[in-house]
């Protein structure tokens, strides 16, 4: 495990280099019944991508709107992560194929290195990576803070939002045929669209309709609207600076989320059932699919 940014309390909690996670899931999540064919799922309403002016390592600009109009696979990554070395002759097929439409982006998370980043160009130069690549900044880390694992691909629509976000390693296959769907291009697969409930963006928690780790099977729809209510306006304890949903989202391992979200169900349960007034009425439920808000900071 690897700290590649500061947190208040350990990443090791947090950050968890997914070995098979994307592979375990073949090539594409889930399979139709009714029509055998492969599904893949884009965001409902996509929030626009946090754009970034950063040098890649030829020291020339690099910007996100730049690429307006292409595709973008925003590419998280470290050199010491043995499943993101792994996707990386993926990509780099996946750049010579589609060219000028679409534009991977290598974001490496790791901390410049004592001889200014030569092993990081010694590395590029090594594998032929033939897209650009830079050490991400702080800002930008922050800006995509849903990231709680390496490799992450955020993939970016050509009207520049992003429309689904990838953790572990997966089979460049479903990348290729996430991208041909953005370019309008024929695919062997069904499209369906989600609401994002926190999963891309954590700012998108309040629309959680269940959390990692809390069971509120037990309570009738009025609790456990009162429970998710109570999840999103109370902070968690552990520093992060996150509400109770946006940390058990973001780090599903923290135990002081996961205790003070038991204690409210457990007190809500024993409770009289509550109602709210029109006002303060939790937002709808989303449908439960498949990075966060400016004012708050990453663990």
């Amino acid at each position: 495990m690897r700290t590649y940014f500061s947190l208040r309390k350990p990443l090791s909690l947090v950050l968890v280099v997914s070995l098979f996670g994307g592979v375990l899931l073949s090539m594409f999540p889930r399979t139709s019944e009714a029509q055998q064919l492969p599904v893949i799922s884009f965001v409902r309403d996509p929030d626009p991508a946090p754009d970034f002016h950063v040098k890649d390592l030829d020291g020339k600009d690099l910007t996100l709107a730049a690429h307006k109009g292409q595709v973008v696979l925003l590419n998280f990554w470290a050199t010491w992560c043995g499943p993101c070395r792994a996707e990386i002759p993926g990509l780099i097929e996946l750049q010579n194929k589609y060219k000028d439409r679409v534009q991977i982006i290598g974001m490496v998370v790791d901390e410049e290195d004592d001889d200014d980043g030569n092993n990081l160009r010694q590395l590029v130069k090594s594998e032929r990576i033939n897209y650009p690549v830079a050490l991400t900044s702080p800002e930008v880390r922050m800006a995509y803070g849903g990231i709680t694992a390496l490799p992450t691909v955020f993939i970016i629509n050509p009207d520049g939002r992003v429309v689904q976000k990838h953790v572990g390693l997966y089979n460049p296959i479903l990348y290729e045929t996430e991208v041909r769907a953005l370019l309008d291009l024929p695919i062997a697969a069904r499209i369906e669209t989600f609401n994002d409930t926190g999963e891309i963006f954590l700012k998108h928690a309040d629309r959680a309709t269940m959390l990692p780790g809390v069971h509120t099977d037990g309570l009738t729809a009025e609790q456990r609207a009162a429970a998710l209510h109570k999840f999103n306006a109370e902070n968690c304890t552990c520093g992060c600076q996150f509400t109770l949903a946006q940390c058990r989202i973001y780090d599903p391992a923290c135990k002081y989320s996961r205790d003070r979200c038991a204690a409210i169900v457990k007190e809500i349960a024993a409770s009289k059932p509550v109602t709210y007034p029109e006002a303060q009425t939790p937002p709808a439920a989303a449908h439960d699919p498949a990075p966060p808000a400016p004012s708050v900071a990453p663990k």
